[in-house]
């Protein structure tokens, strides 16, 4: 608001709601970020190098607000996403590839050299060793890695180009996850595949016990109920799933966030009748994710898989529905059931057994950064 005094970058609390102008915004990132490299006729710029502190805001309708205390008094934008062709631009190639003309370097693990491909990589992975590089400080500063055991191999391999939903899709980044959910000691997995697309950006191809799904991170910020038990975004109220503990245990190919093996984060899945919605939160970013499930065949035909139909297969996506109130017809019938176990276990004594629930996996997609704009 005109004349307000913004507060110090270190009382910003992740998931906490603020106002402009009237309008409600949810704190989506507080971290550091540094200035790499510029070019050009730009404004006032932070010391190369020096991090400073920086804050996002986003609203339920999509907008962005980018606090940078890297300046006194800190600078504020603010700012909406757009589709790169409502830009206009001219002389864009058409293709979801990758730059060709990438950046090359030693891996600082095994040395073999390691390509990037995509100018907003912050991590990789080596093709020969799989070690994990962080390229924070950029290709010519000091490289990071961290060695990974027991590799996850991706059904749908590194490279491939797919059409889904009319968008010409390249797979790019592969990482497998577990869940548990609280109070519970039974892990589940899933895999995501990242892909990218020059105009579209980026996108998650989910494989998980539930079947495939296909999500793109939001712009703006969903309103979650105060019980966590819902969530609204666009006009659409989702219903929670699943709520649970999620890790990252492997990872291949390039990612747009600093990603680390182990990287954990508390999810919440929500689905309504019209898609899907996902919410995950770490120590300084909530990032959420919305989409549609897959049916096998759509994943297989698109990336020209029919080899593989079988290994890709899962069940068909169905329609959601939530919970209702429980009627009189199903609390008879659930008495009925009752009195018919008891007769049985009358007759039992001693016997024991075991029981197995599947629990869901994710249907969003991780993208830390706290730059999706």
């Amino acid at each position: 608001d005109p004349g307000r005094e913004l507060p110090e970058a270190a009382r910003w609390s992740i998931g906490t709601t603020t106002a402009i102008n009237g309008k409600p915004y949810s704190v989506a990132y507080t971290g550091q970020a540094s200035l790499i490299s510029a070019q050009g006729e730009l404004p006032k710029l932070p010391p190369l190098g020096q991090p400073f502190d920086m804050v996002e805001l986003r609203s339920s309708d999509g907008e962005v607000v980018s606090i940078d205390y890297g300046h006194q008094p800190p600078g504020v934008e603010r700012g909406k996403a757009v589709l790169l062709d409502d830009l206009q631009l001219q002389g864009l190639k058409d293709e979801s590839a990758k730059i060709e003309s990438g950046r090359q370097f030693n891996c600082p693990h095994c040395g073999a050299p390691v390509h990037v491909q995509l100018a907003t990589t912050k991590s990789l992975t080596c093709g020969s060793c799989a070690s994990i590089i962080s390229l924070e400080s950029g290709v010519g500063g000091e490289l990071r890695s961290a060695e990974q055991d027991e590799p996850v191999r991706p059904i749908i391999p590194l490279g491939s180009k797919g059409q889904l939903q009319g968008v010409h899709w390249q797979v790019v980044g592969f990482q497998h996850r577990m869940g548990v959910e609280p109070g519970d000691d039974e892990h589940f997995g899933w895999s995501e595949y990242l892909l990218y697309n020059q105009k579209r950006g980026f996108a998650f191809l989910v494989d998980s016990e539930e079947g495939w799904s296909m999500v793109h991170p939001t712009t703006g910020a969903p309103q979650m109920a105060a019980n966590g038990r819902s969530a609204t975004y666009l006009g659409t109220q989702y219903d929670l799933k699943y709520s649970y503990e999620a890790e990252t245990t492997y990872v291949l190919g390039e990612f747009y966030w600093q990603v680390t093996r182990g990287q954990k984060t508390s999810n919440r899945d929500f689905a309504s009748a019209k898609g899907l919605l996902s919410m995950e939160q770490s120590a300084n970013e909530v990032t959420w994710s919305a989409g549609d499930k897959l049916a096998s065949d759509t994943v297989v035909k698109a990336f020209k898989l029919e080899d593989k139909k079988d290994v890709l297969q899962r069940d068909d996506p169905g329609p959601f529905v939530a919970a209702k109130g429980v009627g009189c017809g199903t609390i008879i019938l659930i008495a009925v059931v009752i009195l018919i176990l008891l007769i049985i276990l009358s007759d039992c004594s001693g016997s024991s057994g075991s029981g197995y629930r599947s629990s869901g996996g994710s249907f969003g997609g991780y993208s830390s950064g706290g730059s999706h704009k």
